[in-house]
């Protein structure tokens, strides 16, 4: 693809890789990688991440790898490493052969530490983790030397070689670098390469009792497969100096590290040390529980690869730290929803009604449109009878002001249906309402009254012989607040401002018969409700739906009003 085909940069990342392609600095090469950590399950703010490292990619008509940064085998595992790759290819990105691991590099970057033990740029020490720490000094005062910075070249290759075979306990010595402790960057202030830790990997078992750091292994990993532009959040930019002087002094293929913002979500939480506790602690039922941000909870609950990654662009590629509105991500759903997802009626809490003029035993077929949004979707058939269900909540005994549902005296229409009118309310012994009496007209089917008489509300309805019965599980946000770790009292975290209220499950629903085929993963508009996905749960006989997301859009309402108020003025 020459500059010319290509369309104009659009963000400052895709302006720093036209620059080296005219300048050729890569040879005019475009090689990424996504790097994930196998110790959780991706999230949202991944999906972020593999939508630019394989979207430069591919626009630049390079390619990008999957690499799997496994330095640490006490929280690492293959379930993770499973979820992972089906994560990206679910968002449609694909890596061919193109799979590695730093664990494939373990004998190459002991080497490479070898070299700069030689060389005089890394040293072992035996300061404990604490000491270490408190060595390094803080912001606004340099470091201290470590008394063991000294050892000769020959002293630190017999040492770190002892540590290889397994001769000191674990956490006894480290391989540091040795950089500079008075440095105004605290990443340079002589980092941990290698800590000794007595644990079995998963892919290289127990063939090693010392592991490379993550800041160790990241670049030298980026350099052995030639990766072009090493793009990550902006957490890694006090990192790259460090990224920098390892691949200095070893002297080998030297990738540029680009940094940008990081997503954060209102009302969510997007640290994966914090969503381990959440599953850990029983607070929600694992990592696709529909009310996580995790790509699989997210999958779960009905939302859909194009929403997310229409979200991604939405937001665009940043320099700075933002925290976007929840309320976006949503709207990018119901969007995407509403082109694809077919209508159905549902009713969650069943009020009968009973059409006391309406022939016994007698049904119709009523024609019911499948998607308003997509004329090629066509029609079905739905079922009316005598007996019917409808929403307890369009039922007032006594109306308030502007309550224009069905109520004693008053008339309606039933969506693809009838007219019909209110004249008995059945009551229980403690005074609940059990069932509608109701008369409708004939002459009103799917339109309007002949004489011109008008309501002003449509309802959706099941009819009760033929509806099969569902569990509907309504999912909210799962925090109350907008920033979860803000606390009010002392001594409280981010679970404080967890709703007890962010899951209902209601059993007993009625849906239209149609329902009945519907399969894991299958999306719905029922009428009037919201958005629905048939859970991994879902089979005929025993239906299971969790709410997606509510037909109101708040974040197109606040766009609105934003553009109404730009024009203002």
């Amino acid at each position: 693809m020459t500059s010319s085909d290509r369309p104009k940069p659009a963000n400052f990342i895709e302006e720093i890789v036209e620059e080296h392609l005219r300048t050729g600095k890569y040879g005019g090469r475009v090689h990424t990688r996504f790097p994930p950590e196998p110790n959780g399950y991706l999230h949202i703010g991944h999906a972020k991440a593999i939508c630019i490292d394989f979207g430069i990619a591919a626009k630049y008509g390079g390619c990008c790898n999957l690499r799997f940064d496994d330095t640490n085998p006490v929280r690492e595992e293959q379930e993770y490493i499973d979820s992972i790759r089906e994560d990206i290819r679910w968002l449609g990105f694909e890596w061919g052969d193109r799979e590695y691991y730093a664990s494939d590099y373990y004998e190459q970057l002991y080497d490479w530490a070898v070299m700069l033990i030689r060389k005089g740029k890394a040293y072992v020490d035996d300061l404990s983790a604490e000491q270490i720490r408190e060595h390094r000094g803080t912001l606004r005062s340099p470091g201290k030397e470590s008394p063991y910075r000294n050892r000769s070249v020959e002293e630190n290759l017999d040492l770190f070689e002892r540590m290889r075979r397994g001769e000191f306990p674990d956490g006894s010595k480290v391989l540091r670098a040795k950089i500079d402790m008075a440095a105004g960057n605290i990443n340079l202030r002589d980092p941990v390469m290698y800590r000794i830790l007595r644990a079995t990997h998963h892919r290289t078992g127990d063939a090693w009792c010392i592991y490379p750091t993550y800041d160790w292994a990241h670049g030298q990993s980026d350099s052995i497969e030639t990766i072009t532009h090493s793009l990550c959040s902006l957490e890694f930019e006090d990192h790259r100096p460090l990224y920098d002087w390892f691949l200095n002094e070893l002297g080998v293929h030297h990738p540029q590290q680009i940094e940008f913002a990081r997503l954060n979500l209102s009302y969510t939480v997007l640290s994966k040390r914090k969503l381990l506790k959440l599953v850990e602690e029983g607070h929600i039922s694992g990592w696709d529980d529909p009310r996580m941000p995790t790509l699989a909870a997210m999958r779960r609950r009905g939302y859909t690869p194009e929403a997310i990654r229409n979200f991604c662009d939405g937001i665009g590629v940043a320099k700075a730290d933002s925290v976007i509105d929840v309320a976006k991500l949503e709207h990018h759903v119901r969007e995407d929803l509403n082109r694809r997802a077919p209508r159905v009626m549902a009713v969650l809490r069943p009020l009968k009604v009973v059409i006391d003029n309406y022939p016994e035993g007698k049904t119709e077929e009523l024609d019911a449109v499948n998607n308003p949004e997509d004329p090629g979707s066509g029609t079905r058939k739905v079922p009316f009878s005598r007996v019917l269900y409808i929403e307890e909540d369009d039922f007032r005994e006594e109306p308030p002001i502007k309550y224009f549902r069905l109520a004693p005296g008053r008339e309606v229409r039933l969506r693809y249906a009838y007219f019909v009118k209110c004249i008995g309310v059945t009551k229980d012994d403690a005074g609940r309402i059990t069932e509608l009496r109701c008369t409708y007209d004939p002459a009103t089917r799917g339109g309007d009254a002949p004489d011109g008489r008008r309501v002003k509300a449509t309802l959706h309805w099941v009819s009760a012989p033929h509806a099969v019965s569902a569990a509907v599980r309504l999912y909210d946000r799962l925090f109350t607040k907008p920033d979860p770790d803000e606390v009010e009292d002392e001594g409280k975290d981010f679970r404080a401002n967890l709703d007890p209220h962010s899951l209902e499950v209601l059993t007993g629903c009625r849906c239209e018969p149609g329902l009945n085929g519907a399969q894991p993963g299958g999306h719905y508009q029922f009428e009037r409700l919201g958005y629905f996905c048939a859970d991994v749960d879902c089979r005929p006989g025993k239906l299971v739906f969790n709410r997606t997301v509510s037909l109101r859009d708040t974040w197109a309402k606040i766009e609105r009003r934003h553009v109404q108020h730009d024009a203002g003025a």
